[in-house]
C-alpha cells in the first residue's frame, strides 16, 4: 500500500511511552508530515526516569534531562507541542487514568491521524521481548482513540471543561508484525537523524556517523520492494 499523505488531513498525534521512542519509530514520517504543513503533537506517557546506566544520577534529574531532549527533538522536527503525562518510567499500565489523559489530548488537539505503539508482546526475537511500557502506551492510546475520545458520555468531566468528542480518522501502529502502509522518508532521513541525536542521554556516546548508519540500515530494509530508498512502516487502520 502506498503512502496516503495526500488525503485531506492537517493534524496528527504520536502517543508513545518514552522520550526517543517516536524518534526511533516514526521520526522520518513526522518530519515529512510537518513539512507538508501538518500540526503534529507528541504525547509522552512516562517521565523517562529509568533509562540510564549512570549510577550517579537521580530519577528526577534524568527525567528533567529527557524532557529537555524531547523538546529539542520536537524543535528539529517542527512539532506543534510535546505533552508530558509523566507517569513513572517502567511502571506504566493501561489504566483508566492513562486512557483519560490521552483522551483529553485527543479531544484537545483533534488529530486526523494517530500514531502509536504496538500493544501486544511478540516473542520472535526481532524486538527482544518488548518493553511493558510500550505495550501499555499502545493499548491505552487505542482505547482512548476508540471509543473514549468519540463518546461524550465517557469522561463527562472533559466535556464539562469544553473538550468536545473527536473521531480520529486513521490509526497508524508502529512495529506491527503485519504492516500495510509504508511512508517514503528518503528526503527526511537527515532530519530524523538530527532529532535522534538530541537524545544524548540515550545514544551512549554514539557518533553521528554511527547513528546515521543504524537509521539508514533499518529504513532501507523497510523500503525494499516498495520503490523507496528509505521507508517507515505501519499497520494503518481506518476508523469507520
Amino acid at each position: 500500500m502506498e503512502s496516503k499523505e495526500n488525503k485531506d488531513f492537517t493534524r496528527g498525534m504520536v502517543v508513545v511511552a518514552h522520550a526517543d521512542d517516536a524518534e526511533y519509530g516514526c521520526s522520518g514520517t513526522v518530519a515529512k508530515l510537518c513539512n507538508l504543513g501538518f500540526e503534529m503533537v507528541y504525547v509522552m506517557c512516562t517521565d523517562g526516569s529509568k533509562g540510564t546506566n549512570n549510577r550517579n544520577i537521580s530519577q528526577k534529574e534524568l527525567a528533567a534531562i529527557r524532557h529537555a531532549e524531547q523538546v529539542n527533538a520536537g524543535k528539529v522536527l517542527g512539532l506543534k507541542e510535546v505533552v508530558f503525562l509523566d507517569y513513572e518510567d517502567s511502571m506504566l499500565e493501561p489504566t483508566i487514568a492513562l486512557r483519560r489523559n490521552i483522551t483529553q489530548e485527543i479531544r484537545r488537539h483533534k488529530p486526523d491521524i494517530l500514531i502509536c505503539q504496538y500493544p501486544l508482546r511478540t516473542l520472535d526475537g526481532k524486538w527482544g521481548i518488548g518493553h511493558p511500557d510500550h505495550l501499555a502506551a499502545g493499548e491505552a492510546a487505542l482505547s482512548a482513540t476508540f471509543p473514549s475520545a468519540r463518546d461524550h458520555l465517557t469522561f463527562p468531566e472533559l466535556l464539562a471543561n469544553g473538550l468536545e468528542p473527536h473521531k480520529v480518522s486513521e490509526v497508524w501502529i508502529m512495529s506491527h508484525p503485519v504492516p500495510n502502509h509504508w511512508v517514503d522518508v528518503t528526503n527526511h532521513i537527515e532530519t530524523s537523524v538530527d532529532a535522534i541525536l538530541q537524545h544524548t542521554s540515550q545514544i551512549e556516546g554514539s557518533s553521528r556517523e554511527e547513528v546515521d548508519k543504524r537509521m539508514r540500515e533499518g529504513r532501507k530494509e523497510k523500503g525494499i520492494g516498495k520503490g523507496m530508498q528509505y521507508a517507515e512502516e505501519f499497520r494503518l487502520i481506518t476508523m469507520r
